[in-house]
């Protein structure tokens, strides 16, 4: 593709694609003639990458660098999971609210359908809270919200044979697993706590039970995946 059809797919400028390349954050494009240059959709991929890493963690461009050199010797696989990750692990979200009123709001912040929406909000997975009249979505409303359209995107959808309901099971089950680890926490005698100091070891015992629960789940299902490939190939081998 030309430089022009890369700044329109990435919203970044020539000018600063040109500056990657100079740097060598971007590798050098094909030469198609003295002043042209023919760009792959690779390109695309790692301009929205470095748009994430300066938008998202503001990393300098020498480390910009290092981080991309890595990349490009990822499998396809790891490749594709650190793009997720570089999107929606943000640290800045923390200290920023992400959330938005409105339902339109949300359904355009998000990508979401009306139905879908509807449906996740009777299923408890996306719930909002009255502020001012309004429907206020949270932070993590939004995520989940992005989170469900990538689902559909990558084929975990109804029409790839995916039943949603699954969603909802495994909402119900951690809503449950929750409330009785927090009932238990309580019990240790937290509510003997000053409000601030109660305040403070709710919200550290938030994020690591959260990093715990999502690293935990990423193990075994790349556990699982594992396995499933290594009982494909050794399928194939007897095969043959």
């Amino acid at each position: 593709m030309k430089i022009s059809e890369l700044v329109r797919r990435t919203g970044v400028s020539k000018e600063t694609i040109h500056y990657y390349i100079r740097e060598g954050v971007l590798p050098r494009p094909c030469k198609t003639g003295s002043n042209k240059a023919d760009y792959s959709d690779d390109y695309v991929e790692q301009i929205c990458l470095i748009k994430a890493l300066r938008e998202n963690y503001f990393l300098p461009i020498p480390v910009i660098k290092k981080l991309m050199k890595k990349h490009t010797k990822q499998s396809p696989a790891d490749r594709s999971a650190f793009i997720f990750l570089s999107r929606y692990i943000r640290p800045l979200d923390q200290l920023l609210s992400g959330g938005v009123t409105g339902r339109r709001a949300f359904i355009a912040a998000t990508g979401i359908s009306e139905k879908w929406l509807d449906k996740m909000e009777q299923w408890g997975i996306i719930t909002s809270e009255e502020q001012n009249g309004r429907r206020f979505y949270s932070q993590d409303d939004v995520i989940i919200g992005k989170l469900l359209v990538d689902m559909d995107g990558i084929g975990i959808g109804p029409r790839d044979g995916f039943d949603p309901a699954e969603l909802r099971n495994f909402t119900d089950l951690f809503r449950n697993l929750v409330a009785r680890n927090v009932q238990k926490f309580i019990a240790l005698g937290w509510e003997q706590m000053a409000r601030g100091e109660l305040r403070k070891k709710s919200s550290q015992s938030t994020e690591i039970m959260s990093l715990f629960f999502y690293h935990i789940y990423r193990k075994m299902v790349k556990e699982e995946y594992s396995r499933y490939f290594q009982n494909v190939e050794n399928d194939r081998q007897d095969d043959n």
